[in-house]
């Protein structure tokens, strides 16, 4: 395989170009080796590890999160138990997000159902958003 350019890294991988260089920053991707003229020189293991990174970011893992699933990745590190229980705590995390979602489909859905839509005040809708107003 011929040698990548960043810029067909980034496309091969799905990101942006300056998200490959953010990851290169924070060591989160391993430096490439440098053409004689001292541009970077990618190859199909930065793609992996670039589309690797992608997904757990869609996933909703963190930068930390992803750096402890590259190193337990390394076949020298590999411990699915180390990985689950990143994994489960990700979940944990998950399913919090999604129950606080839910309390506020339900509170927004309220308030929105008491809104009359006419043009003039009371509006429960921005009642509900001005902390500062009284209850009623």
């Amino acid at each position: 395989m011929r040698p990548l350019t960043i810029g067909r890294l980034a496309a091969a991988a799905g990101v942006n170009l300056e998200t490959v260089r953010y990851y290169e920053r924070i060591d989160l991707m391993l430096p490439p080796a440098r053409t004689a003229s001292g541009h970077r020189a990618y190859d199909a293991a930065h793609i992996r590890r670039l589309a690797f990174i992608r997904r757990a970011r869609e996933l909703g893992f963190s930068i930390e999160e992803i750096r402890a699933l590259l190193a337990l990745a390394e076949p020298t590190r590999a411990s699915c138990a180390e990985v689950r229980e990143i994994a489960r705590v990700h979940l944990d995390d998950v399913r919090t997000k999604l129950a606080d979602l839910t309390k506020l489909e339900h509170i927004l859905g309220e308030t929105i159902g008491r809104c009359s839509g006419d043009p003039a005040p009371p509006c429960p809708v921005l009642d509900m958003l001005d902390v500062g107003a009284k209850p009623d």
